[in-house]
C-alpha cells in the first residue's frame, strides 16, 4: 500500500479512534484505547477499553470494535481498515489476544494503524504481519 493510502485512511479514522478513547472504562489502568473500524460501505465502528478489577475479563479496544462489527451481521473479512489510538504512550502495540481476534476477523492484508502520542512513531501493518505463523482453522 503507498505511503499516501496509509496516511488518508489515518486521516479518516484517527479522531473516531480518540472519541472512542474518550469513552473507555479504565479506573484500575487509566490507560484509555480507542479503536476505529471502517466497514465496507464506508461506516465507521468505534471500540473502546472496558477494564475489570479482574484484568483477564478487561476486553481492549480492537475486540470491542470488531465484535462490535459482528454482532451487527457485519461479515468477518470484509472490513477495509482498523485504527488503534492510545494517548498515553508514543506508539500502541496490539496485545497477542486483539492479534489472534484480528487475523480472524480480518482478512489478512487489512490495513492495521497504530497510533500514540507521537504521530512520528505511528506504525502500518496488515492483519497478516502482526501475527506470523498464526492459528487458523480452516
Amino acid at each position: 500500500m503507498r505511503s499516501e493510502d496509509w496516511q488518508a485512511l489515518q486521516d479518516r479514522l484517527l479522531q473516531e479512534a480518540i472519541a472512542a478513547a474518550d469513552s473507555a472504562w479504565c479506573p484500575h489502568s487509566e490507560f484509555p484505547v480507542g479503536a476505529a473500524l471502517l466497514t465496507a460501505d464506508g461506516k465507521v465502528i468505534r471500540g473502546c477499553n472496558v477494564e475489570n478489577v479482574s484484568y483477564g475479563l478487561t476486553n481492549c479496544a480492537e475486540r470491542s470494535a470488531l465484535f462490535s462489527a459482528i454482532s451487527q451481521g457485519l461479515a468477518p473479512g470484509s472490513f477495509k481498515a482498523l485504527l488503534v489510538y492510545a494517548p498515553k504512550v508514543p506508539v500502541i502495540s496490539p496485545c497477542g489476544a486483539c492479534r489472534q481476534v484480528m487475523v480472524e476477523l480480518l482478512a489478512q492484508d487489512c490495513p492495521v494503524i497504530c497510533v500514540g502520542h507521537d504521530s512520528a512513531a505511528t506504525r502500518h501493518w496488515t492483519a497478516g504481519q502482526l501475527l506470523p505463523g498464526a492459528f487458523i482453522e480452516f
